[in-house]
């Protein structure tokens, strides 16, 4: 008996620990989860995880949390919060204290780390003040099978690419602030439940018929109008209550035969119900009150469905008798018909004259409304025709004015001192971060106006001793200013003519924008033609960064010290943040900006900072300015460099091979980047230093948002912040194996 027990206690061991270890979650969904509830702002359902040695999979489940694992990743993530929507009447798009989660709370960093999730099948994340646009990268979520949001603060429109999750079942949005058009096509097919209740949709007439799947169908306490939306025919419960649909109830309604509950009280819809919309075969409970119903109901024979059990007609216009299978005497059914003209003593009806006079004035105010927009109609566009007129005479007399003044301006421009703050016209027509653009000015000298005296004699008249090399963007020299501080000099040939007040402010826009990670401009200079005043060549003055461009820094061949796998992350972090800041930290903003390896320059600290960023506002000729010497006009560059997301993507390409991709074609690219998500493909393609000095699990994180940053469509790019994401994160699971280590 005692080797009976052995052999069993041997047998089960190795499955005990096989369960055990399967239930373990891979080190990436636990950071996920851990950042969720940093997100979260620490919610007090979520005081039992710890950190990353929290056995997730373990944990009891309750009514406020609950998670399920299989194969080592979560499928099942289930939190309810204490901060309900329904509290909140109105909500404007700020966080609300007590309410909503802080200001510091991103919708779109918190749904990129759901993403990190990426077996999730069930996700329900209840009252939890979750605020802000739903991001269209929740489509990321592809196994997913029922999403519930309700009970929180989102608002704008439902994400189109919602349509491309085909697995997704259930879509629960209720109690939110969605306040855009609903669109059909933003559902999958295989929906069988849909609900989007008690939100500020608006739309006009709808068609679900494409749903083939859906039974449960709620849009009820929304703003939509129109006539009644076409719905699928195996629906089962239907609620369009609460809403402002109009016109009658169409005869399709009367063809669900499986429907069971249909609600489409507090509407506005007319003339008389179909008849055998009471005796589907199905129907158990059916709610018209509060409508503008009218006619009689005796009128026709009208019958009840064997199911049917409970009935509200009450608050509309309906006149004559109550039909025998609608008495509340008749069978187990309960009627409610009262505020009607209906021919019942006692029952809270009104006269006849009440719902005659009623139809009446509603015809009469559907008339006047009629008439109404029409009138409306044709005096908006009179009032459009008299303000082009007066737009036209505006703008013929401004630019006859600023043709006078263009050399008056000029004048003026060498001698003001930008710095004191934006022109006018900038302060009109662009908003700048305050505090964001004071970032980085600490021990830099104010930017200013140059003259060409100055730059000559910077550069000893230009001399070949001060040349630097020649880009994208026209020559660069090194040049010593008076002070004796160093400055790099980009001399920038226009082809285009530009007014030169126009070309001043365009120069003291992007003068203005500071940040650590960009190399600060310190001025420009404008060289006039003698001939006919226009604009020669435009020179911009840069801090002078010693430590040469990231390229340099990449490959064996290199004159210095080849930056490890943590170092070029630093980089690429640092020139992320830059990028994101010139796209989202000012406005308008800056989304052209020829990002390559060998615009990144290192100061003496190693810390990257970005030149040549904005200056798509000057040299708008793309077709002239960027033909550099030497370059393929069919390369990359030449098709690509529109996006900085994918421009961004090659330069995480190149830092993971550590040689120039300038001369390969797209294939190429897409081939390699392949054979990178291979073991045996990193081992050929891979730099030595990269593939000595980094994690699989950070080079693994890197390669995954490489993929996406040069994926074809434009669409499908991850933004920048969603990228920075990615690289810190990659860069925190490097840190922990180089602590380990």
């Amino acid at each position: 008996m005692e080797n009976y027990n052995l052999f069993f206690i041997l047998l089960w061991l190795p499955w005990s620990f096989f369960i055990l270890g399967d239930s373990q979650l891979l080190n990436s969904q636990t950071q996920a989860l851990l950042q969720l509830k940093k997100h979260l702002e620490y919610p007090k359902q979520l005081d039992s995880w710890y950190d990353r040695r929290t056995m997730f999979c373990f944990l009891p489940p309750s009514s406020k949390v609950n998670i399920s694992c299989e194969f080592h990743s979560v499928t099942e993530l289930k939190i309810m919060g204490d901060k309900p929507s329904i509290e909140v009447t109105d909500f404007h798009g700020f966080p609300i204290p007590n309410q909503t989660l802080s200001l510091s709370f991103s919708m779109d960093s918190f749904v990129t780390t759901l993403t990190r999730l990426t077996s999730l099948k069930v996700l329900s994340l209840v009252s939890l003040g979750i605020w802000g646009p739903l991001p269209n990268k929740i489509h990321r979520l592809s196994s997913l099978e029922c999403l519930d949001l309700s009970s929180n603060f989102l608002f704008g429109s439902i994400p189109p690419k919602v349509s491309t999750m085909v697995k997704i079942q259930t879509l629960v949005l209720d109690d939110n602030f969605f306040n855009d058009t609903v669109h059909v096509f933003d559902f999958t097919s295989n929906l069988t439940s849909l609900s989007l209740k008690n939100n500020k949709l608006k739309q006009g007439p709808l068609d679900f018929t494409s749903l083939t799947h859906l039974k449960v169908l709620d849009l009820s306490g929304n703003r939509l109008y129109s006539h009644l939306p076409t719905i699928p025919k195996g629906l089962i419960m239907v609620s369009l209550n609460r809403n402002s649909f109009d016109g009658e109830i169409p005869t399709q309604y009367t063809l669900l035969t499986h429907l069971q509950h249909l609600d489409i009280s507090f509407n506005n819809l007319i003339s008389i119900p179909p008849a055998s919309l009471f005796s589907l075969p199905n129907i158990s409970s059916l709610n018209l009150a509060s409508n503008m119903l009218s006619g009689s109901l005796g009128y026709y024979n009208l019958t009840c469905g064997n199911n049917l059990e409970f009935v509200d007609i009450s608050d509309n216009r309906l006149t004559g008798s109550l039909p025998s299978c609608l008495n509340s005497e008749s069978g187990n059914k309960v009627v409610n018909f009262s505020g009607n003209c209906l021919s019942i003593d006692h029952h809270h009806q009104h006269p006849l004259s009440y719902c005659r006079d009623k139809v009446h004035k509603d015809q009469s105010t559907q008339n006047a409304n009629g008439l109404g927009v029409s009138v409306s109609l044709i005096v908006g566009i009179v009032v459009i025709i008299v303000l082009l007129g007066i737009a036209f005479v505006i703008i013929c007399r401004h630019y006859c004015h600023r043709r006078i003044s263009e050399q008056h301006l000029l004048h003026k421009s060498v001698h003001e001192n930008s710095a004191t703050g934006f022109s006018s016209e900038i302060l009109n027509n662009a908003r700048y971060i305050s505090e964001t653009t004071k970032l980085g000015t600490q021990g830099l000298p104010p930017c200013r106006s140059f003259t060409l005296e100055e730059l000559n004699e910077a550069t000893n008249n230009f001399d070949n001793s001060a040349f630097l090399g020649e880009g994208s963007y026209g020559k660069l020299y090194k040049g010593r200013l008076e002070g004796g501080s160093q400055v790099a000099i980009r001399c920038l040939p226009t082809t285009k003519k530009y007014w030169i007040r126009n070309l001043k402010l365009r120069l003291d826009m992007l003068a203005k924008i500071r940040h650590p990670h960009l190399v600060a401009i310190l001025g420009h200079c404008i060289e006039v033609k003698q001939d006919d005043g226009s604009v020669n060549r435009v020179f911009l003055v840069y801090e002078y960064i010693p430590n040469g461009n990231f390229r340099s820094y990449l490959s064996e061949n290199c004159v210095g010290e080849v930056l490890n796998w943590s170092e070029r992350l630093a980089v690429l972090i640092g020139v992320c943040k830059a990028v994101q800041f010139l796209h989202t930290g000012i406005i308008p903003g800056f989304f052209h900006n020829r990002l390559k390896t060998n615009n990144i320059l290192l100061n003496e600290h190693r810390m990257a900072k970005l030149n040549d960023y904005g200056l798509s506002i000057i040299s708008e000729e793309t077709n002239n300015n960027y033909k550099v010497k030497g370059e393929d006009p069919k390369s990359w560059q030449m098709t690509r460099l529109e996006d900085d997301v994918y421009s961004f993507g090659l330069i995480l390409l190149e830092t993971m091979i550590g040689c120039s991709l300038a001369a390969k074609k797209e294939g190429t690219l897409r081939d390699e980047l392949a054979c990178l998500s291979k073991q045996e493909g990193r081992g050929r393609l891979m730099n030595p230093v990269v593939s000595a000095t980094a994690s699989q699990e950070s080079i693994s994180i890197v390669i995954s948002i490489t993929n996406k940053c040069i994926f074809p469509e434009l669409w499908s790019r991850p933004s920048f912040e969603d990228i920075l994401w990615n690289l810190q994160y990659a860069a925190q699971v490097q840190d922990q194996i180089v602590n380990k280590d």
